[in-house]
């Protein structure tokens, strides 16, 4: 897989992550671990992410 795939890969994950977190912080009762769970993963591959972009 080139750096470039790599890239796209894990921004794809980090938009579905946002999909999932913003979905259940709609939710009437939402779960915060989850939440929390979700933060802590996005936040994981946006810090792989800026290690693979050279800018």
């Amino acid at each position: 897989m080139s750096i470039r795939e790599r890239i796209y890969s894990l921004q794809e994950k980090h938009d579905y992550l946002d999909c999932l977190l913003k979905r259940e912080q709609n939710r009437p009762m939402p779960d915060s671990a989850y939440i929390r769970d979700m933060k802590v993963r996005k936040l994981r591959l946006k810090e792989e992410l800026m290690a693979l972009t050279p800018y």
